[in-house]
């Protein structure tokens, strides 16, 4: 089982990126994904940044994938995708269904992310068929689903044929709105919203009237309240699941990382904090922790 870093999803200083990416390539992490998957305006680190980055982590032993967008508004947008495409060194993550019809016309292999909608072994066998290398599994899904879509006879003879990767820790993305909520929380238009979702370098909590953290506004993307954390699952996942992704935090992401590599086997549990959940994983509901 390998473990992966996934894209960072909040706005950090380009000085905190780069800092970030030194510390995972010292690190024993296997894979790292690279890129803004949230929102185009955030511009700390352009394309020639992110393949610097990825230079510095494959010459470091790290497998690197591009992420690309999850929602594409605009025509540049797509021409910054479409340099993706065309790095000509490292795999892509198609993270919208037209990055993926953009990789097929180049006959270029893939990794779908958690945001396309691939529910069932009919939609995966037909992204095999279109150049998926890998699939991260929708990050609502259970084990048992998984353990169940896996196990259908239609993809039997194409199971060699792609890893699967489960999102394990961090904030789960939810849902993404073409308006931008972090914006609208200081009444200001998506359009002048001077890039104010760098002050949040966690995101911004949205609470209950009890006080229960709800949701996370990260720009237009909405992420659970809670941190999702499958550390103590680690055991259950052998045999099914190929990588173990955790989602980089504003602090503790590579002291996380040991502690997931320390408990692959079960060896190491860990106590959950009452702000963290697994009950996605668990068949639950997605606040619960089981």
């Amino acid at each position: 089982m390998k473990f992966s870093l996934g894209p960072v999803q909040y706005f950090w200083p380009k000085a905190q990126m780069q800092q970030f990416y030194q510390d995972a390539a010292d690190s024993s992490v296997d894979i790292v994904y690279l890129g803004e998957t949230v929102c185009s305006k955030r511009r700390e680190l352009k394309f020639e940044d992110y393949m610097a980055i990825g230079h510095m982590l494959r010459d470091a032993g790290k497998q690197v994938c591009l992420s690309s967008m999850t929602l594409y508004e605009a025509p540049n947008e797509l021409r910054e995708l479409r340099k993706y495409i065309d790095n000509g060194e490292f795999s892509v993550e198609a993270n919208d269904v037209g990055a993926i019809a953009m990789l097929q016309e180049k006959a270029l292999p893939f990794v779908a992310g958690a945001a396309i909608n691939c529910y069932n072994q009919h939609s995966l066998r037909r992204l095999v068929g279109m150049g998926l290398t890998r699939w991260v599994m929708p990050v609502e899904l259970s084990q048992h689903w998984l353990d169940t879509l896996l196990s259908q006879s239609v993809i039997q003879d194409i199971r060699d044929c792609f890893e699967t990767e489960v999102l394990a820790f961090g904030h789960l993305p939810l849902a993404w709105s073409g308006r931008c909520f972090t914006a609208r929380s200081e009444n200001r238009a998506k359009d002048q919203c001077e890039l104010c979702c760098i002050k949040y370098p966690q995101g911004r909590e949205v609470a209950s009237q009890d006080g229960t953290s709800v949701f996370v506004l990260n720009g237009i993307q909405t992420q659970s309240g809670y941190c999702y954390n499958l550390i103590n699952q680690l055991p259950t996942m052998q045999g099914m699941v190929d990588v173990v992704r955790l989602s980089p935090q504003v602090t503790g992401t590579f002291a996380w990382l040991e502690k997931f590599k320390a408990n692959l086997n079960g060896n190491a549990p860990q106590a959950l904090s009452k702000t963290d959940s697994n009950g996605y994983w668990l068949s639950l509901a997605g606040m619960a922790s089981g």
